[in-house]
């Protein structure tokens, strides 16, 4: 009983010269956290939320179609005077006359882009004139060729605009040439573009 008294009273006394020591041990630090990943400079940000919303592109409406005047007789009788389909002109340019699809008595020059309503008028001289409705163009048909021009810049906008019919003109007046020396004179009357120059004052 003795020896089992002083084994505790010894454990006893260690522990309590342990305690001391135990309660200045520094406590375990918690492991640092990992840093963030630093973005490198001038890292540009995700499309998703960098992009702004871009609003949809609106079409832009056509312009409204002009009001067209019901033709007299003598415009009808000048509209059958076109010569419609496609024309070769200089530059690898093309043309192409129609008859408009709703106004009888009125055609319709295409080119590039561009949609024309012609009111055909018959000169004098037996050029046609495709005038534009809305008064910007102006197309003159004569025996061996065709022109578009800007009347608001007085400019060409096509020459050399040559229509498989207007070949065979030309190469009709190549062989009256041969045969009568007044048929050069009658091909240039045919020519003319029907524009009189005006006096001077």
């Amino acid at each position: 009983m003795l020896f089992h008294s002083l084994r505790g009273s010894a454990a006893a006394l260690i522990l309590c010269a342990a305690l001391p020591a135990l309660a200045q041990a520094p406590a375990a630090k918690p492991a640092p956290a990992k840093p963030a990943a630093a973005k490198p400079v001038g890292a540009k940000p995700s499309a998703a939320k960098s992009a702004p919303k871009t609003a949809a592109k609106k079409t832009p409406a056509p312009p409204p179609e002009p009001v067209l005047v019901d033709a007299d007789e003598a415009q009808v009788a000048a509209s059958e005077r076109a010569y419609l389909g496609n024309y070769a002109c200089e530059f690898n340019e093309s043309v192409l006359i129609e008859k408009h699809s709703k106004a009888a008595g009125y055609i319709d020059v295409l080119w590039q882009k561009h949609r024309f309503t012609m009111k055909p008028v018959l000169s004098s001289t037996g050029a046609l004139r495709l005038e534009d409705v809305t008064g910007r163009t102006l197309m003159i048909q004569i025996a061996n060729k065709s022109m578009l021009l800007d009347t608001k810049i007085g400019q060409r906008l096509l020459d050399d605009c040559v229509h498989p019919e207007q070949v065979k003109l030309m190469e009709a007046a190549k062989a009256a040439k041969l045969h009568d020396p007044e048929a050069e004179a009658a091909e240039s009357a045919r020519n003319s573009l029907g524009i009189t120059p005006m006096a001077g004052k």
